[in-house]
């Protein structure tokens, strides 16, 4: 019997996301397959992590590719971003809080990469007069990264319906983000 490696890599990511102590007989079980079978494609978790790993960067990359985030206005590149990663949201959910994989020097560069065209984005909004420039790209990035997961934690747990994910996530960052030229209240 074959093993559908991207079920196997899904369903693991699900059960990560919602238990982080899971153990490979759990993520063995929630896919359907026996240990020896999930041991045979990945040999302990730290290579299950990394092979969910590659499918987070790669499922970034696509995303950002197909949301053309050197066109138009910056807000709605962010919006077709948002939209077009909503499908991968809970693996990366799981990848955000996942610390072995930002740590050391072994850290992948797809990550790199892809953290360079998001604040990209962000710094072109910036350069265009669309987006406040008292916030870095770097922390609007970790911004739309932080609220993506709690997206897809929200929606998973169903307090919020999928419909809303683009919505809630682009609203809430682009409500911060967006420049204005209404004086900031002095805090007392």
């Amino acid at each position: 019997m074959a093993v559908d490696r991207d079920h196997v890599l899904r369903t693991a990511a699900t059960l990560l996301t919602r238990k982080s102590t899971a153990t490979m007989d759990e993520v063995a079980r929630a896919a359907g397959i026996s240990r020896a079978t999930l041991h045979r494609h990945f040999a302990g978790r730290d290579a299950l992590v990394r092979a969910l790993e590659e499918l987070g960067i790669a499922e970034c990359e696509t995303a950002l590719d197909a949301a053309r985030p050197e066109d138009g206005p910056a807000g709605e590149a962010v919006r077709r971003l948002v939209a077009a990663i909503e499908p991968a949201a809970g693996l990366l959910a799981f990848l955000y809080t996942e610390n072995q994989l930002f740590e050391g020097e072994a850290q992948n560069e797809g990550w790199a990469r892809i953290d360079d065209r998001v604040a990209a984005l962000f710094r072109r909004g910036q350069a265009d007069g669309e987006f406040r420039i008292d916030l870095t790209p770097a922390w609007l990035t970790e911004a739309l990264y932080g609220l993506l997961a709690s997206g897809a934690w929200v929606v998973a747990e169903g307090r919020v319906a999928p419909k809303d994910f683009t919505h809630m996530i682009v609203e809430l960052l682009l409500g911060g983000a967006r420049r204005t030229d209404i004086p900031r209240r002095e805090e007392s």
